[in-house]
């Protein structure tokens, strides 16, 4: 049963608040006109890069070849379902800001306490909310004791605030701060009881205007999906182009159409680009697999590409960099301190037992409040076994704090004494009053506070008296206490957030601490997670008051923002947007929704963090590790930098097959390349780019060099005329060995025979010398890469298969080939990639003088 006396609060008529409610509606978001799923992928297969794989698809169809074409159908339809998904997903945050804000909810309905539904609450209702309930709605507090909520879930900080009832003016309606009369919709009541009217309901509550602010934020494609369909419109253009060419060429040159029809769709599959918008969906798919291993999941798998490119993480402190718990920090005593966080196990120097004593009989013995429950576990633990432990004793009376007076007090009696025992705790300048302190000493002691202050702590007062008359008094002020000391608190820092940070500068990102939390603090969390020094604060106050020319600027230079509400977290991250910066942002709050969204990589806390805030990030962090985002990192770099030697790959392997494709048709000379030596081409082609090079290690110095740039293409000119200068030395070197045969008298199926093998030979030597870059195909021989020698294996068990059996030879349209020809074909395929392990040593030599080019270290 309720403390508070709700007599003189007879709250709404029921008939009035059935009238609210069908006027304005229920208390909770609106839901959001949605497209249904055939809307959607409708949208999605007029894309040019699904019109193109379905043509892809159709045209395998078309030749035969049925397995090919249904495997590069699925692929489509794996590719819709990952952009359906992101499509919903702002629905789904939506959905869960809705459920979070219409818990169920104890009003005052014609003078009577009855409990609701959440959504059935309307403006100017009465209700009542008491320890562990959660606000149903915004609320102006009337009447309440001791009462503190935890706003969290808004303002992002561990610490509950202080409601006092309303006063006169009731100030500006602004989550966060102490002694304010406004209660507001989700937010946790975890210490007092409280009767507040109903101000806004719904979508004009402050949870939903956030609800507004992350409806109307757009998530951008990312830059690997633009630039992919740009690569595959220009090759498709491209190769539509050669395909007519080689049709029109085939028939006016020889006369027979159909044949050059056939030359042509063998030329289009030689070019047909279907391995990029498949290599993307796997390398993703596999990475955001290897990302689930480091406990990260992938939310929004394009996301993982831009990972590696972030060169701005905000992040947000409570939960993120903080434990978002509670604890003693530090505690001062007969002008001593102590540091609790380096005191280990075991009990507490004598002069601070005391103290710690009356700090936990100014306690519930059960406590909802963190800062409680904080001073039980230390007192429990430093405590025990002494005679400061009284369990036994029983708690009488409870002193609320009040606007006057910002100190509570608990009366207690002991089973053996013949005196109450009153133990007090509040904000020190209340306890100094309570003490009677002159003001020399309230000077002395407002230094001590200060000096925790400047710490980033949260800094309480704690005193003592003993009264042995049989009546209590009305007030803690005739209580005779005496001072005992301080208690700084503070939600510490995660272990590894430090070392964490440490390898995000090393990495070329640079970190920016965003916390609702006040300036001291904040400087104080970025000191031990080893931001500058001199690190430039700046308030959200104080960003309102910067013009907007000189906004940005501000926020560029700026690494600790402090104070700082929803709409502002939202404006820093489109500000760092506009600057050209790939910004990631971390929170776990309802309050970092909208910022999450928008950033280019939103990554939401999965242990602390609410739904809202998981529904909205592209990446969750299962263990809440901040390290783990590191990890995150480092992957989404491993991924860019296979995906571009992949793609690279793809262009250079391409190169020879479309010269042969294209060339004799030409010059006249006889057809090399039939549709079923593409097709196992492609056998070898698909896996070595998808599968081989997502496998493969990341270099050595991935997390010592700086994030790409922003306008950096995947395929940029130097990796497109690397790509082309392999492809064209390999289809020179197959030119080569097909030109030798023709002057040796070779027939074609001859011709065909001896140029397949130095294809395939060289196809295998592209794949060798891409895995890496940087290192020489000796060193990538001793690095792990099972999908590698499957392939490899494969492959040669495959040609041999060709060449040996007659049926497949054939089938082929191959002759037998003599063992030294067969060498021939060998070394000259090996030879091509030759030029490009001497570039990648010279490379190397200049980047690190004295190394030995062929190590992995």
């Amino acid at each position: 049963m309720p403390i508070l006396d709700i007599s003189n609060f007879p709250g709404l008529h029921t008939e009035e608040a059935d009238r609210r409610l069908r006027q304005e509606g229920p208390n909770e978001l609106p839901a959001q006109e949605t497209r249904n799923v055939f809307a959607i992928i409708g949208e999605v297969i007029r894309e040019p890069m699904f019109l193109l794989l379905v043509g892809a698809g159709l045209i395998y169809f078309f030749l035969g070849d049925l397995e090919e074409g249904a495997l590069l159908l699925s692929f489509v339809l794996v590719i819709i379902a990952i952009t359906v998904y992101q499509e919903r997903k702002t629905e789904k945050a939506l959905e869960a800001l809705k459920n979070l804000s219409s818990p169920r909810a104890l009003v005052i309905r014609d003078g009577r306490l009855v409990r609701i539904a959440g959504r059935d609450v309307v403006r100017g209702d009465t209700i009542f909310v008491a320890e562990g309930d959660r606000v149903p709605a915004d609320a102006l507090l009337l009447t309440g004791t001791n009462l503190t909520v935890d706003e969290s879930l808004l303002t992002g900080e561990s610490v509950p605030v202080r409601k006092l009832p309303a006063v006169g003016e009731t100030g500006a309606r602004r989550p966060g701060g102490d002694d304010q009369p406004w209660l507001y919709s989700g937010t946790l009541v975890v210490q007092g009881q409280g009767i507040a009217e109903v101000s806004t309901t719904g979508i004009h509550t402050e949870m939903g205007r956030i609800g507004k602010a992350l409806q109307s934020v757009v998530q951008e494609k990312t830059r690997l999906h633009v630039e992919t369909s740009h690569i595959v419109k220009n090759i498709a253009a491209i190769g539509l182009f050669l395909c007519v060419t080689v049709v029109v060429a085939y028939g006016l040159t020889r006369g027979d159409w159909v044949h050059g029809f056939l030359a042509g769709i063998t030329l289009a599959m030689a070019i047909l680009p279907e391995e990029f918008p498949v290599v993307l969906t796997v390398f993703l798919a596999l990475g955001a697999w290897r990302l689930s291993k480091l406990n990260v999941l992938a939310r929004h798998v394009p996301a993982i590409e831009t990972l590696g490119a972030t060169t701005v993480l905000c992040v947000d402190k409570t939960g993120t960099l903080t434990q978002n718990r509670m604890t003693v920090a530090k505690l001062v005593a007969a002008r001593s301190s102590f540091d609790c966080a380096g005191r280990g196990t075991g009990a507490f120097p004598e002069p601070f037992h005391e103290l710690l004593e009356y700090a936990m009989l100014s306690c519930k013995k059960d406590p909802f409040d963190p800062m409680e429950q904080a001073l039980l576990t230390i007192g429990k633990d430093g405590l025990s076994g002494t005679e400061h432990i009284h369990q036994d004793w029983d708690l009488l009376v409870e002193y609320p704090l009040s606007r006057e007076l910002l100190a509570m007090s608990n009366v207690w009696r002991s089973k053996a004494g013949d005196q109450y025992v009153i133990a007090a705790k509040g904000a020190p300048e209340a306890i100094f009053d309570l003490c009677h302190m002159d003001e020399q000493e309230v000077a002395r002691q407002v230094t001590g506070v200060e000096e925790l202050a400047g710490q980033g702590l949260r800094v309480l007062a704690v005193a003592k008296a003993h009264f042995r008359q049989v009546e209590l008094p009305d007030g803690q002020h005739d209580f005779p206490f005496t001072y005992l000391g301080l208690i700084g608190f503070e939600d510490p820092v995660r272990p590894d957030a430090a070392q964490a940070v440490g390898e995000c500068r090393t990495a070329g990102i640079r970190v920016s601490m965003i916390t609702g939390d006040y300036p001291a603090t904040a400087c104080s969390i970025a000191r031990q997670i080893g931001l500058p020094e001199t690190c430039k604060v700046l308030t959200g106050p104080e960003l309102d008051m910067i013009p907007p020319d000189r906004r940005d600027e501000e926020i560029r230079t700026t690494q600790v923002f402090a104070r700082v509400v929803p709409e502002q977290k939202l404006l820093i991250v489109e500000s760092l947007k506009s600057a050209g910066e790939v910004v990631a942002m971390t929170g776990d709050g309802v309050n970092d929704a909208p910022a999450l969204k928008a950033a280019h990589i939103g990554i939401a806390m999965g242990g602390r963090g609410t739904d809202v805030a998981r529904e909205a990030s592209s990446l969750v962090i299962l263990d809440d590790n901040f390290a783990s985002i590191v990890a995150g990192v480092r992957m989404g770099r491993r991924i860019y930098a296979n995906l571009r030697k992949a793609m690279a790959y793809i262009i250079s392997v391409h190169v020879p097959i479309a010269g042969l494709s294209l060339i004799p048709v030409l010059l006249g000379w006889p057809l090399i390349l039939m549709p079923i030596q593409i097709v196992f081409l492609e056998l070898i082609i698909d896996p070595a780019c998808s599968v081989v090079f997502e496998a493969e290690k990341e270099e050595p110095d991935i997390m010592k060099k700086p994030p790409r740039r922003p306008e950096d293409r995947i395929l940029d000119r130097s990796t497109v005329l690397i790509a082309l200068a392999q492809g064209f030395v390999a289809f020179g070197t197959v030119l080569a060995i097909y030109l030798f045969g023709m002057m040796r008298g070779l027939g074609e199926d001859e011709l065909r025979s001896l140029s397949f093998v130095t294809i395939v030979v060289a196809n295998i030597a592209l794949i060798c010398t891409n895995r890496s870059w940087s290192e020489s195909i000796i060193a990538t021989f001793r690095k792990p890469n099972r999908a590698f020698w499957w392939v490899i294996g494969g492959t040669i068990v495959f040609l041999a298969a060709v060449l040996i059996i007659p049926g497949l030879r054939d089938l082929f349209r191959f002759a037998p080939i003599m063992p030294l020809d067969l060498l021939v074909c060998v070394t000259g395929g090996m030879l091509s990639v030759v030029w490009f392990e001497i570039f990648k040593a010279i490379q190397a030599g200049r980047r690190h003088p004295g190394r030995n080019p062929g190590s992995s270290d």
